[in-house]
């Protein structure tokens, strides 16, 4: 009996071999393959099960060898036909499978201000992982001047702005287009007496993003902004806590949504994927 190839696998192993070669060259058609591959097995064994209960209820007079045979070879086929269906098991484990190994068109999105849209990201590629070492040489020095004044170590800071700004793509911006320099969303309260820019940003609300128009602090240079930052964690009773768990990338991340540093109920976590990033890019080039 012919089997349809989505159920290939659960009879021939020798199929693993085609499926490697195939995600070399097309990873998203080699995933939806396996998926549906792991939903035949499903099937099969699924089928199987309801049969064994059958037979157990039954007094089995007329089963042997062939008919047994013959039972498994249709039950085979039903599993196949059950297979790879619109919204069934196989949808959810591409889904799965491509979330997992970073396959897919979600293009990591960060817009400007403190409280950040969520950040999808996939695989680097070269350009993008290129543009990330690009953004931690660029702050690398302004960030360890920072760390002399708070203790926060200069890849949580140099993280956090890269988190901010979507690394360097989604800066806040003045009213003519130029930077305003501002790499952590500080925002400009009654208190701040320089320089603003007035820019739309989402906030969240009970858990709810909302588009909203918000005043930003702006300086004349990156060095500028660290050092504010820092003197604010350093300064603000709010953020004393925040120092005192800066030993680790989590306590750190946790600490400033303790705090209240954005509105987003995701930003420790976030922020906490983007800190592991730069920790192994910076281990990479070491």
């Amino acid at each position: 009996m012919n089997l349809p190839s989505t159920s290939r696998l659960a009879t021939d192993t020798h199929s693993v071999d085609s499926l490697r070669a195939r995600a070399a060259t097309d990873p998203k058609a080699a995933i939806k393959e396996t998926a549906k591959q792991f939903e035949a097995l499903f099937m099969q064994e699924l089928m199987k099960s309801m049969r064994q209960a059958q037979q157990a209820m039954s007094s089995g007079m007329l089963d042997n060898a062939g008919s047994q045979m013959g039972t498994e070879m249709l039950d085979t086929q039903f599993a196949t036909k059950m297979t790879g269906l619109p919204g069934g098991l196989s949808d959810v484990i591409a889904r799965q499978l491509e979330r997992q190994m970073g396959v897919g068109n979600n293009a990591a999105i960060a817009p400007a201000g403190a409280a950040n849209a969520p950040v999808r990201t996939n695989a680097p590629s070269q350009k993008t992982s290129q543009r990330q070492s690009d953004f931690i040489a660029l702050h690398t020095d302004a960030a360890r001047a920072a760390e002399a004044q708070t203790g926060i170590p200069a890849t949580f800071m140099v993280s956090q702005a890269a988190h901010e700004t979507g690394w360097g793509k989604h800066e806040i911006k003045n009213a003519d287009g130029s930077s305003s320099f501002n790499l952590f969303g500080i925002k400009a309260g009654a208190s701040w007496k320089g320089k603003v820019a007035e820019v739309t940003t989402t906030e969240y609300v009970n858990g709810a993003p909302h588009k909203v128009t918000a005043r930003f602090r702006a300086y004349d240079s990156y060095a500028e902004s660290f050092s504010d930052y820092a003197k604010m964690m350093k300064d603000s009773p709010r953020y004393q806590q925040v120092l005192a768990s800066a030993g680790s990338a989590q306590g750190f991340a946790q600490g400033l949504q303790r705090a209240g540093y954005a509105t987003d109920p995701a930003y420790a976590d976030k922020l906490t994927r983007v800190i592991n990033t730069t920790l192994r890019l910076q281990r990479s080039v070491a």
